[in-house]
C-alpha cells in the first residue's frame, strides 16, 4: 500500500477517535441538554452515531490537512515577499464635459 494511503487511513482513524472524544464530551457535559434528548428519544442512538460520523469526517479532514501541511520543507529566507517600490500614478485632473440639468 502506498505511503500516502497509509497516512490517510491513519489520520482518518485519529480524526474519528477525536470525534468520539468530542461527542463523548458533549454528552458528558450535557451541552444544549443533549444527554436528555438522546436518552429520552427512540432515535437517540442514531442521532449520536450521525453526530459522531459527521464530526469524524470534519476532524479527519482537518487532521489530514494539518499533517500534510507540516510535511512541507521550510524555505523561509526571512524576506517576506517582494520589496519593489509601489508605482505612483501622476495625479492630474481630467476635464469632463457635463451638461446642465434643468
Amino acid at each position: 500500500m502506498p505511503k500516502l494511503v497509509k497516512l490517510y487511513i491513519t489520520q482518518v482513524l485519529i480524526g474519528f477517535a477525536i470525534a468520539a472524544a468530542f461527542v463523548g464530551a458533549l454528552l458528558y457535559f450535557n451541552v444544549a441538554n443533549l444527554w436528555h434528548l438522546v436518552t429520552h428519544n427512540d432515535a437517540g442512538i442514531i442521532a449520536v452515531i450521525v453526530l459522531w460520523f459527521a464530526n469524524g469526517i470534519v476532524f479527519s479532514g482537518v487532521q489530514f490537512a494539518i499533517t500534510i501541511m507540516r510535511m512541507a520543507e521550510s524555505e523561509d529566507t526571512g524576506q517576506g515577499g517582494k520589496r519593489d517600490d509601489i508605482p505612483l500614478m501622476a495625479m492630474e485632473p481630467i476635464p469632463v464635459e457635463a451638461s446642465r440639468r434643468r
